[in-house]
């Protein structure tokens, strides 16, 4: 009997060209002994779903015939894929990506306008006139692709956040799945929160605390900030847009404090950064690649830190405001150009496109120990009065042979789960040593700690965390690392802090796991 695979109708994606509404048909195996009957409910180019009388069946194209007015051209076939969300992505990242991908499979890719100004791209195939896939894009923000999302108008969500509970909680009701799993979602490009002046305003930097205090309005002068004696104007991208979001989940919530009624709201980014620009006594949030005539002011504590937002900081998480860019995708099923597609956004090349559309990639760097000299006149005048000059030594002697790579892992609050960007650098860690891309004979995993607590008891919890995630690492490989490649394990608690004690912002960011190679 000629075989005819049912998948579970989970992981089918109701992603179907538009025109075929819902019909009966009958799918019958090539040898005419096993029948399908029911209403047809999609067709990806591979795989029917039909609601039949045992429920929502997934069966394999390949094994059958079809037979009913709803039943698809297979020739002419079109994948179609609805992105939903981020402005910036669908505007920028997302068609730099596109593009990269055709390019690299032979393909073309044309911009084209609906009526209704949702962006689309066919891809071409030469001496094809109809097009292998579309892609539409809803222009928007983070809130409204997920609400698309879960009301089944859009098959992936353009994200400048991490989903929130309540949107988790719609979604699994939704029937999508886990959308907080590590398959359910992937980080296609980095960003940061940033906050800007113009760039004739005296004020050297903010901290966190006074920058939050800023937003809800209880420091209104810029007096208060070591600049002139004048009211501060607020600007912020529109509410729902996820840079909006992101202040009130990491900005306002850890403060405990509510946002400002004044403050002036943008639809673009270009348009904010523009009115701070024009107006020596404004100051706004904006995305790290939309700055241009503006200034960004870097955070600082009261240990001496400066931490300005760069390709390097974002990328190590060392700047506390990184913003990774997300796609989110449900627990269905994708046509083949899709998931090739997303495949491509975890490649090479995919990075370098990434860079040359002026946000922050992935792709692991190295970054030499005496480009840490900051860092390390920091440990020594930071330090906590328990770190001796001993464990100091032991900490240079081991790494000045080394090279620290970009890819760091931190931790979400009150937790040992690595937070998103790191969950992301795991898999591009594992990837890396799988392909044997690294160009690294040896590999030391290097727990940090903040300063709370007993110095001693610092420095095994930072080893734990180390070799928590080298472990985390090899979980991910799916095959297998070369043998030439040493994987080792180290700790030096509070010894190197980045930020200060005092504030839960500034304890995260010394909680981490650096990765040091050679």
């Amino acid at each position: 009997m000629t075989f005819l695979r049912v998948a579970a109708a989970a992981l089918f994606s109701a992603t179907f060209t538009s025109t075929v509404l819902a019909q009966d048909i009958t799918l019958t195996s090539h040898d005419g002994k096993v029948e399908v009957a029911g209403t047809l409910l999609g067709f990806d180019g591979e795989f029917y779903r039909v609601d039949t009388q045992f429920g929502e069946l997934t069966v394999d194209g390949s094994g059958v015939t079809c037979d009913g007015p709803a039943c698809p051209n297979l020739t002419d076939y079109v994948a179609e894929l609805r992105f939903s969300g981020s402005s910036v992505m669908a505007e920028k990242v997302l068609p730099a990506l596109l593009t990269g991908f055709a390019e690299q499979e032979g393909l073309s890719a044309t911009p084209l306008m609906t009526q209704n100004d949702k962006l689309v791209y066919e891809l071409h195939q030469t001496g094809r006139d109809a097009p292998l896939g579309r892609f539409f894009f809803d222009v928007g923000n983070t809130g409204g692709g997920f609400s698309d999302l879960i009301a089944g108008q859009a098959d992936i969500v353009m994200a400048l956040r991490e989903i929130r509970p309540s949107e988790q909680e719609a979604a699994e009701a939704a029937g999508l799945g886990d959308l907080t799993q590590a398959r359910r979602s992937r980080v296609v490009a980095l960003d940061a929160l940033v906050p800007i002046v113009a760039p004739d305003n005296p004020v050297a930097f903010v901290s966190l605390s006074d920058l939050a205090l800023v937003l809800s309005g209880e420091i209104d002068n810029w007096s208060a900030l070591g600049g002139p004696d004048a009211p501060i104007a607020l600007h912020l991208p529109e509410s729902g847009s996820g840079l909006a979001q992101g202040v009130e989940d990491r900005l306002l919530a850890p403060a405990k404090v509510a946002l400002s009624d004044t403050v002036l709201r943008h639809a673009r980014g270009s348009d904010l950064v523009r009115a701070v620009a024009d107006d020596p006594f404004a100051i706004g949030i904006a995305s790290e690649a939309e700055v241009e005539t503006a200034r960004a002011l870097p955070l600082a504590g009261g240990c001496g830190h400066a931490l300005m937002a760069t390709r390097q900081t974002i990328k190590t998480e060392d700047y506390p405001l990184t913003s990774p860019m997300f796609l989110y995708l449900p627990q269905q099923r994708l046509p083949r150009v899709a998931r090739q597609f997303l495949a491509y956004t975890q490649s090479a090349d995919a990075q370098m496109a990434i860079r040359d559309a002026g946000f922050v990639d992935q792709a692991p760097e190295r970054m030499p120990i005496e480009l840490q000299g900051n860092r390390f006149a920091n440990a020594v005048a930071s330090g906590g009065a328990e770190v001796g000059l001993e464990e100091l030594q032991r900490m240079v002697t081991t790494l000045r042979p080394l090279s620290r790579l970009s890819l760091s892992f931190r931790f979400e609050a009150g937790s040992s789960r690595p937070d998103a960007q790191s969950r992301s650098n795991i898999q591009n860690l594992a990837q890396q040593l799988e392909a044997g891309t690294l160009n690294a004979r040896k590999l030391v995993f290097v727990g940090f700690s903040d300063g709370d607590g007993d110095a001693a008891a610092n420095a095994r919890i930072a080893l734990l965390r180390a070799k928590t995630v080298r472990n985390a690492v090899l979980a991910a490989v799916e095959t297998a690392i070369p043998d030439s490649i040493e994987l080792e394990v180290d700790g030096f608690g509070e010894a190197m802090p980045m930020a200060c004690d005092d504030t839960d912002w500034g304890r995260k960011v010394n909680r981490r796991v650096e990765v040091w190679v050679r």
